[in-house]
């Protein structure tokens, strides 16, 4: 069962997650796997920022296995709902 599933969250396209990239007071959310993550509330995704290569309103499905962390720094935030595939 995926950590969404009895929740009530958003359902997301790629175009409306882009919206929500941390700039000019936006929420910071990020996907992974179909699951959006809100990171809005951590000073380490300041201004949708995270270190130089990771950014709010993206799909970090791909990038995560580049990352010094994995799913488990994500799984600290919660969930805002899921990335839908259109």
């Amino acid at each position: 069962m995926q950590e969404w599933e009895n929740m009530t969250k958003k359902d997301f396209n790629i175009e409306e997650l882009k919206e929500y990239n941390g700039k000019n007071g936006k929420q910071a959310l990020v996907a992974y796997e179909g699951v959006v993550y809100d990171v809005t509330g951590s000073f380490l995704w300041h201004q949708g920022r995270h270190q130089v290569s990771h950014y709010a309103g993206e799909d970090l499905t791909g990038e995560l296995e580049r990352a010094p962390h994995g799913l488990e720094f994500l799984k600290r935030f919660p969930v805002a709902g899921r990335l839908k595939q259109d």
